[in-house]
C-alpha cells in the first residue's frame, strides 16, 4: 500500500514537472518569436524608410567595399533562390510554423536548446512571411513590375562583399534561418551519434 502511493506520488511529480516544463518552454518560444520578428521587422521598415525603394539611393557602407546597408526585394526565397515562387514559398512557410507550433504544444521531446533554436527559425520565418503576403503595403515602381501594383516580395537591406563578390541581400530574417538550421543540424548530428554509440555498447 505504501509502496503504491509512493509510486503514485512519483507519478503525480512528473507530472506537474513536465507540465511545467511545457508552460515555461512555451513562454520562452513565443518571447524569441516576438523579439526576433520584431527586430527584423523594425529594422527592414527603418532601413527602407531611410535609403527608400531599390534604386532609389546609393548604398550606405558601413565598412567601405565590404558592409553597408542596401534595398532590395526578394521574390524568391533565401539569398534570392527560387525567384518568382512567392505564392508556394508562402504555403511552406505557414507549414512549417504549423508543424513547429504541433511540435511545441505536443506530447514530443523538448529541450531549452531545441526550444531557443525553433524559436529562431519560427522569427525568421514569420518576419520574411509578412513580406511574401504584402503586408508592409510597398508598391512597385521599378520599371520592370506593373506601376503601382502592391509588391509580394521580401525586403533585403544587408550588403556584404566578398571581394569583387556581391554577396545577395539578405535581412536578419534570413539571419535566424541560417543559424537555427545549422544550429539544428549539428543537434541532429551529435544526437543521433549518440544514439549510435549507445546502440553499439548495448550491442557488445
Amino acid at each position: 500500500m505504501l509502496q503504491d502511493e509512493q509510486t503514485q506520488n512519483l507519478t503525480d511529480n512528473k507530472r506537474v514537472n513536465m507540465s511545467s516544463n511545457r508552460k515555461a518552454f512555451a513562454i520562452a518560444f513565443f518571447l524569441i518569436v516576438a523579439v526576433t520578428s520584431a527586430g527584423d521587422l523594425w529594422t527592414k521598415s527603418w532601413i527602407f524608410g531611410r535609403l527608400g525603394m531599390p534604386g532609389t539611393s546609393d548604398a550606405l557602407w558601413i565598412w567601405d567595399g565590404v558592409f553597408g546597408f542596401q534595398t532590395a526585394l526578394n521574390e524568391g526565397a533565401l539569398f534570392g533562390m527560387g525567384q518568382g515562387f512567392v505564392l508556394g514559398f508562402a504555403i511552406l512557410s505557414f507549414a512549417m510554423l504549423a508543424g513547429i507550433v504541433i511540435w511545441l504544444l505536443g506530447p514530443f521531446y523538448k529541450n531549452w536548446f531545441l526550444v531557443i533554436v525553433m524559436g529562431l527559425i519560427s522569427g525568421g520565418i514569420i518576419g520574411n512571411l509578412y513580406d511574401r503576403l504584402g503586408l508592409h503595403q510597398l508598391r512597385w515602381d521599378d520599371g520592370f513590375h506593373t506601376a503601382d501594383t502592391p509588391v509580394y516580395a521580401v525586403r533585403d537591406w544587408i550588403l556584404v562583399m566578398l571581394g569583387s563578390y556581391h554577396w545577395p541581400n539578405f535581412n536578419l530574417a534570413d539571419s535566424y534561418l541560417v543559424v537555427g538550421v545549422i544550429l539544428l543540424g549539428i543537434y541532429v548530428f551529435l544526437h543521433e551519434g549518440r544514439e549510435t554509440r549507445g546502440e553499439r555498447r548495448d550491442g557488445n
